[in-house]
This record gives structure tokens, C-alpha cells and sequence, in this order.
């Protein structure tokens, strides 16, 4: 990106950001548990009910980040060995067969480059990776920018490198519908706004998302950026309220669950990463012509990276930050890489820093991430 294009998109970000979460009375939304079957199936169970509160934002002045609170510096512990392997966790983001083989070829790679025993950990959802991260559950984790930010937050995880794809360090998020979907009259109920040449929406989003009110929609999970937390507020600030929505855990749940509902019979629209779409293409191969994109936001969101458990000794983050930066490098290490599941173009070496300005646009927006403590 040019340094003269950046001034204009952390003006679209603040401006998009500054809306999210506006004013809006508490909603409560169905949580659903997916369960995975053989079959592309997908089979929701009611468990729990959560209230989301969004805040409203009256204009942004000279905000700074939420300071992260010191916290003592843990003792290193000795892992990497048969008795204590170190434990590499993975963000419940894709389906959990995936990201698990995904993983272990990683991990047995890692630990051909560097000697030391690694496995591999899926945890059920973010929350419970936040805290893996903090209860020596896990000594390396792939989180995504919210979850990252609360295990920093709670002085359990360092970051160390960030995801990179098709060059970027950041990405945006979209909302999908079923394209067979109709009105009681026949007609098609939803209109993209979406244009796939170019890959930019074709109206401002409240035009776009007037059509979302009402409707029940399928999100990742609470603390997902891309998945709920920012497309949610953007429906709610835009007027476009919709019904209470089905936790299914995972972007491509997210797509299948509305590929699998051309009658609602799950959801009637969701939102995720873009595109997410391609990581069901081997299960759905029409999932492009089935599932349409109506809107897409810009890349504001920093992508998921590579943290550290607080605990984890530097001599073995400097071994594994390096091997993981040479698999980068290569085209074999890549493609490893990217079939984990996280569709992973490259990695580059970060610092807490780089959430800087994100933190201060959230805080603009009145989302607290420490709200999930």
C-alpha cells in the first residue's frame, strides 16, 4: 500500500469503525453448538443464550490506546521434549478435521527443523484458546486480532509474527446469503452489492444491508473481528437489526450452514473473512454460485499472527519464529502452510505495536475487548 493511499484508508477505517456499535438496546442472540458429520450436514443444538450490549459513539477526539497492564515476567518453563512437549494451538476458525491435520503436518515439520516435540491442540472456541494460553495449555497459539489482544491484555501471550496474505498484514470482512433464497412472491430476497471485477462494494452500507433487518444470521464466534464483533455493529449502526443469530463456529461453518439454507432452514445470511467461500470449495464446488457475496468492508482488521505463551523461553521463540519465517520463504513451505488451514500466503516478524492503531479505533468505537475477561 502507497504512504499516500494510507492517510485516506485509516480515515475510511476511523469513519467505519466510528459507526460500528452504535447506539442500539441489547439484543439477545441464540448460541448454537455445530456438530460435524461425514456428510456436508449441518446440525445445530440451542445451548445457551448470551446479551450483547453496543455503545454509541458520538464523535472520535484524540483517542489513545488502552494502555496493556505490566505483568511480571513468568519463569520460563522447559518444553519441547518427549516428558513436555511444547503444545501449538489453532483458532477454531476452519473445521476442526482440518485444521487438526493441517496442524500436525506443521508440527511435525517444526520439529524436523528445530528438535523439538511439538503436537497440535484445537480448542472449542476463542475464549477457551484465550485461556489455554494462559493456563499452560498451549505455548504457541495462531490467534486472531481480538483474541490475541485479550491474551495480551491478561499478560498470557506475546506476538511474534503475523499472517500475511496476497501481501497483506490486514483484511476486511463480507456478508453472505443463500442465492436461491425467495420471497413469498417469488422474487430473489436478497441483492448483492458486490462487485466481483473489482472486488469493492457497489453502495454504502446502509443501502446494502437494509435488506439484513429482520433476518437471522449466522456468526463465528464472540470474539471473532471478522466473524461477528465488527460486522454486527456495522448492521446495527447501519439500522439494519437483525434477528437473534446461530453460533456455528468457524468461517467455513459459517458458509455451509448458508450454502445448506436456501429456505433459511439455518440461517438466512452470515458473515465472514473474505473470502471464505474458498475454503469449501473441495466439499461444495458450486459454493460460488450458490452462496453470493452481498458486501464486503475494507481491509481494516490485522490478520491473525503467531503469539507466544508468556512463559515460553526466548531461545525457543527465536527457534521457532525462524523456522516458521524459513517455511515462509519457500514454495513447498507455503503451500504446507496455507493447506493448515488459515489459507497463510507468508509470515513477517511483529510487535505488540501493530495493534496500536487498531486498539485506538475500537476504543473510538466504544468496543472494550476486555469486555470478554
Amino acid at each position: 500500500m502507497s504512504k499516500n493511499r494510507f492517510p485516506f484508508l485509516m480515515l475510511a477505517v476511523v469513519i467505519i469503525l466510528s459507526m460500528i456499535l452504535s447506539a442500539c438496546a441489547p439484543q439477545t442472540v441464540e448460541v448454537i453448538k455445530t456438530v460435524e458429520v461425514e456428510k456436508p450436514v449441518v446440525q445445530t443444538v440451542e445451548v445457551e443464550k448470551q446479551v450483547v450490549t453496543t455503545v454509541e459513539v458520538e464523535k472520535i477526539v484524540q483517542v489513545t490506546p488502552t494502555p496493556v497492564p505490566a505483568t511480571a515476567t513468568p519463569e520460563p518453563v522447559a518444553v519441547g521434549t518427549d516428558a513436555n512437549p511444547i503444545i501449538m494451538a489453532l483458532a477454531p476458525s476452519a473445521t476442526t478435521q482440518e485444521l487438526q491435520t493441517g496442524g500436525d503436518a506443521i508440527a511435525a515439520k517444526l520439529s524436523e527443523m528445530t528438535g523439538l516435540k511439538i503436537k497440535t491442540l484445537v480448542p472449542t472456541n476463542y475464549a477457551a484458546l484465550v485461556e489455554a494460553m494462559g493456563s499452560g495449555n498451549a505455548h504457541i497459539g495462531w490467534l486472531p486480532p481480538l483474541a490475541y489482544m485479550l491474551a495480551k491484555y491478561k499478560g498470557y501471550a506475546d506476538v511474534g509474527l503475523v499472517v500475511l496474505r496476497a501481501g497483506s498484514d490486514h483484511y476486511g470482512f463480507q456478508y453472505v446469503a443463500n442465492a436461491a433464497r425467495k420471497t413469498a412472491d417469488g422474487k430473489p430476497m436478497f441483492t448483492s452489492y458486490f462487485d466481483p471485477a473489482t472486488g469493492k462494494s457497489t453502495a454504502d452500507a446502509k443501502t446494502a444491508l437494509a435488506q439484513f433487518a429482520g433476518k437471522k444470521p449466522c456468526w463465528t464466534d464472540p470474539l471473532s473481528a471478522s466473524g461477528y464483533v465488527l460486522p454486527s455493529g456495522l448492521l446495527n449502526s447501519s439500522g439494519a437489526k437483525p434477528k437473534a443469530g446461530a453460533w456455528v463456529q468457524g468461517h467455513p461453518t459459517v458458509i455451509n450452514s448458508v450454502y445448506l439454507s436456501p429456505n433459511g432452514e439455518i440461517c438466512d445470511f452470515g458473515a465472514t473473512y473474505i473470502d471464505a467461500r474458498t475454503a469449501v470449495v473441495k466439499t461444495f464446488p458450486d459454493v460460488n454460485d450458490k452462496v453470493q457475496v452481498i458486501y464486503v468492508s475494507d481491509p481494516i482488521i490485522p490478520n491473525d499472527n503467531v503469539s507466544f505463551a508468556a512463559n515460553v523461553s526466548a531461545d525457543i521463540r527465536t527457534k521457532l519464529s525462524n523456522a516458521l519465517l524459513e517455511l515462509s520463504n519457500t514454495e513447498e513451505g507455503r503451500t504446507l502452510l496455507k493447506n493448515g488451514g488459515y489459507d497463510i500466503g507468508g509470515l513477517k516478524a511483529v510487535d505488540d505495536t501493530f495493534y496500536d492503531n487498531f486498539r485506538v479505533y475500537l476504543q473510538a468505537a466504544g468496543y472494550d475487548v476486555t469486555s470478554f475477561k
